[in-house]
């Protein structure tokens, strides 16, 4: 079995996909190269992901210690630090097992980056992409991905899947817990967001899901008119979702009043990052089975 690995700055997520039952969702073309995007991820293939919290790699490693077989290799993405990733290439080295951590290129697997300097956009970014669309078919829509962790990514990709680039702001914990820790009087708050707050908890739950939701709204009114008026799809992961999910919901529906559109559905992704890894996994077997 190979290992995927996603290392956060908050969870380290991690599952495993068994490339020899998955192979056949592979199509290499000559020379080894895949065509078409990236392969399907048959779901008998991939393991159930578990999280550690804090990035516990002891709670890893001891999880690896579970598995019914030895790992063979592991393909990883890492934004928590070179710190974390020595912690984890250590408890790999125990079974015998190496790591390859991932860089995001100009092209791969039909997503192709706009980013100025593409290998330095977020390696969890990347992948969390890519996972989008393996699980696409085709024709593949245009999308906008949300991610809301540590911080809240939001990622456009046009239907042809050339990634146009996207915006980072503190999640909706950080932006709770800096107003905690940057003021005398703010709490760290614990309420719901409403449209007119009578109180400091409820003040400061509306402000940071107004923030999110915001700017989510930008960015997929950005990427309608980039697509000459063509909504695009919206997918949305993380564990911050639940705390903007609501305000979202109300501003795309205030949208989609405005322009006419039907309304916008945002669709829930599970673990994007190591779909992405999968299909990383997948389409390097390939490759090397045809070469």
């Amino acid at each position: 079995m190979d290992i995927l690995i996603d290392a956060g700055n908050t969870r380290l997520k991690v599952g495993w996909v068994n490339t020899a039952a998955a192979r056949g969702a592979t199509d290499a073309g000559p020379g080894g190269t895949v065509t078409a995007g990236p392969p399907a991820l048959p779901s008998k293939s991939l393991a159930v992901p578990c999280a550690f919290d804090n990035n516990d790699t002891d709670a890893f490693a001891a999880w690896l210690d579970t598995l019914p077989a030895a790992p063979r290799r592991a393909l990883g993405s890492n934004v928590a630090g070179p710190a974390r990733a020595a912690a984890i290439e250590a408890a790999l080295a125990r079974h015998g097992c190496a790591i390859e951590w991932i860089t995001p290129r100009k092209e791969a697997l039909g997503l192709t980056s706009r980013y100025q300097y593409p290998e330095r956009l977020g390696s969890d970014r990347w992948a969390a992409m890519l996972g989008v669309l393996s699980r696409l078919p085709a024709p593949r829509p245009a999308f906008l991905l949300a991610s809301f962790g540590t911080a809240t990514t939001l990622d456009t990709v046009g239907a042809e899947g050339v990634f146009e680039g996207g915006l980072i702001l503190p999640g909706p914990v950080m932006m709770r817990r800096a107003l905690e820790s940057g003021t005398a009087d703010l709490p760290l708050a614990r309420g719901k967001p409403v449209l007119f707050p009578i109180e400091t908890h409820a003040a400061i739950a509306t402000g940071v899901a107004a923030a999110q939701a915001g700017a989510v709204v930008r960015q997929w009114l950005a990427a309608r008119q980039r697509y000459e008026g063509r909504p695009p799809a919206l997918y949305v992961a993380g564990g911050g979702w639940h705390e903007v999910e609501a305000e979202t919901r109300r501003l795309l529906a205030q949208v989609s009043e405005a322009t006419g559109d039907l309304p916008c559905e945002p669709q829930v992704v599970d673990n994007p990052v190591l779909d992405g890894l999968a299909s990383l996994l997948l389409a390097q077997t390939a490759a090397a089975s045809s070469a």
